[in-house]
Order: structure tokens, then sequence, then C-alpha cells
């Protein structure tokens, strides 16, 4: 049932992946619609219209549920909150969108973006561009976007693995260019931080094969560690200069300093922080 709204009002409420028409009444994920029925979809409106902020049982009661309905008030809110939470992957435990407040209410406490009337067109397209509330860029299908992590982690694993596998070759080829002390050095820490680096991409392997919703803000933390593992590693090709020579080096270790910050803007588009 579409939520009638002036001129002056915002027509759409934009939060993570989703965003809600309030001129149509349609819950859309990725631009694709996701099915909520009237009274749960209500009370989704009234929690984004007031984001932050606690929104009571008493209150949803006089704003969806008049005083001359007959239901009951407490299995039909609590059904409706469950639908929400259904439609938007959302737990009760482990909330990203809908906290329950007991014998408070709810919140929203994901961050919402409006949209004013005056600036959508007058016929929107049938298809329309959801940008990310942070990034402002399109949104990729999640599905891609956590392969291109696992695959990252992927290839830094094969790094370590193959540094670690020839710790001699390492040596060779360092004292070649730095003989004596610096070149036993660079062996340790290809040693050191290969050991540390392998169980690390395990985990986030495994945090992103399952869909752990909490990945944004547990990466968030371990940034500036995996920083300056990655920097560490982006020399990695001059281990082979002799076969690939100085150029391509340069042009390998350049690329290989920017992922890093591509694993993290992966990371905000599949895992926003909430």
């Amino acid at each position: 049932m579409p939520v009638p709204s002036s001129n002056r009002e915002a027509r759409l409420l934009r939060f993570g992946v989703f965003e809600v028409d309030l001129a149509t009444g349609e819950l859309r994920k990725n631009g694709a619609r996701v099915r909520l029925q009237e009274q749960p979809f209500q009370v989704l409106t009234a929690l984004l219209k007031n984001a932050g902020q606690v929104v009571t049982r008493d209150h949803l009661r006089e704003k969806i549920w008049p005083a001359d309905t007959f239901v009951d008030f407490d299995h039909s809110v609590n059904t409706a909150v469950n639908k929400i939470r259904e439609a938007l992957g959302d737990s009760a435990s482990s909330p990203r969108f809908v906290e329950t407040l007991a014998r408070r209410g709810y919140r929203f406490i994901a961050p919402v973006d409006s949209v004013a009337a005056d600036y959508e067109p007058a016929t929107a397209p049938a298809t329309q561009i959801v940008l990310h509330p942070e990034l402002h860029v399109p949104i990729p299908h999640r599905g891609l976007v956590r392969s291109l992590f696992a695959l990252i982690q992927v290839m830094y694993l094969i790094f370590y693995v193959s540094g670690l596998a020839h710790l001699y070759a390492v040596e060779r080829v360092a004292s070649s260019f730095i003989p004596g002390w610096p070149a036993l050095a660079i062996v340790g820490a290809v040693l050191v931080t290969g050991a540390v680096g392998i169980p690390l991409r395990f985990y986030l392997l495994s945090a992103v094969a399952f869909d752990f919703r909490k990945l944004g803000r547990t990466f968030g933390r371990l940034f500036p560690f995996v920083l300056a593992l990655d920097q560490l590693w982006a020399i990695a090709p001059f281990l082979l200069l002799p076969q690939i020579g100085v150029g391509l080096a340069f042009a390998a270790t350049a690329g290989l300093l920017y992922v890093p910050f591509s694993e993290r803007t992966l990371v905000r588009l599949a895992y926003p922080e909430s």
C-alpha cells in the first residue's frame, strides 16, 4: 500500500543495499523488489522516519493500529517486526537494522539517506540505480564482491606458501643484491610474516565464505595490520627480478601496494557497518 507523502517529504529512504519507495509502497534490494506485507511495511516506514530514535510500541499502535481495530496488538507488532527482519536478512540477537529495546520499543540503527520528491523525475524509470550510502557508487552484486575479496585472499596465500617453500631461493636472490645480515633479515621477515599471514587469510576466507555479517567492523579493526603486512609483501615481485626484469617488478609492486585499499573497499561494499 503506497504511503502518501507531500512534495517536501522524502520520497525514497535508502539504507545499505535497500531502498524504500514511500510513493509506491515498495521495498527494494539492489533495485529488485522485496515482498513485504502492508503492516510490516508501515512499521518499517515508521522506524526509518525516526532512524536512530526509539519508536515506542504505543506510537506504533497509534499510527498503524487504530483504536477501533480489534487485534492482538502485541502479537501483530511482533509478527510485523519479524517479517521486516526476514526481508532485510536481519536478526534480533545481532541486529544490523532493527534493534529491540525491551519493554520500550524498537530503533532503526543503520544510517538512512533520504531523497526529496522535488529531486525525483516526474516519471521514475523502471530500473533505478541504487547508490551505496557511503561510497556513492552503484551497488554491485554481493556475490561478485565477496568472490573478488576471496580471490585476493587466495592470491596472498599463494604468495605466503610459495615464499616459505622457497626460503633458500629467497636468501639467494636477496644475497645477490644486499649480502650479509640484511639478506638474512629479509628471509626472517618472509618467514615471520608468511607464518602470521596464512592464518589471517584463512580467517578472512572463512568469514566471507560463511557471510559473517560483522566482517566490515572486524576488518576495519584489522586493517592497519593488514595494510602493514600487504605493503611488506608488495616487494615480492623483486624476488623474481632475474625472470621478469626491473620494469615488470616495479609495475607489479605498484599494483600490490593498492590491493589492501581494494580489500577495504570490497568489504565496505559487501558489509556496510551499521
